[in-house]
């Protein structure tokens, strides 16, 4: 049994929804819905929404690499969103839902940039996902962990 914990970092737009599919995910032992990607320390989910804080709205995957790999991580990634609309998913739109992969090691980086061309042909337009070293994570407001499975949300 691996001791062994890895982390991911996805955003793809509404990080609700991509919370609850990843934390429902055998293999996943943790997750924490946040902002990434910008440049303002300690953001507020209002102030990420002014789409002035250069943040995305994005899940922390902490994972057990002996029981799911990054690259199953990342089929779901790419399953659970439209990775060909920037800056937007559905009906929302800004910065904070980009479609972006915050790497945590030279090897997620590496496999996230293979994952990226493969998927490529599998869309009719150009896949727009930024792959970009993970910077600072920041908690979103306790009231947005687990949204899903607090609310029954359908957002």
């Amino acid at each position: 049994m691996s001791a062994q914990i890895e982390t991911a970092i996805f955003a793809a737009g509404c990080f609700w929804h991509i919370q609850d599919l990843f934390q429902k995910t055998s293999g996943v032992k943790g997750t924490r819905a946040g902002y990434t990607g910008g440049h303002t320390a300690n953001p507020t989910y209002k102030q990420v929404c002014t789409n002035n804080t250069g943040h995305a709205e994005a899940v922390k995957i902490e994972y057990d690499p002996a029981a799911i790999s990054y690259d199953q991580l990342l089929a779901l990634f790419w399953g659970c969103h439209n990775p060909t609309t920037k800056d937007r998913q559905g009906a929302d739109v800004g910065d904070q839902y980009r479609s972006a992969i915050f790497y945590t090691s030279p090897q997620q980086k590496k496999l996230a940039e293979l994952s990226k061309k493969n998927m490529a042909g599998k869309y009719a337009a150009p896949i727009v996902t930024e792959i970009t070293a993970a910077g600072t994570f920041y908690d979103a407001e306790e009231y947005h962990q687990m949204y899903v499975q607090k609310m029954g949300a359908s957002h």
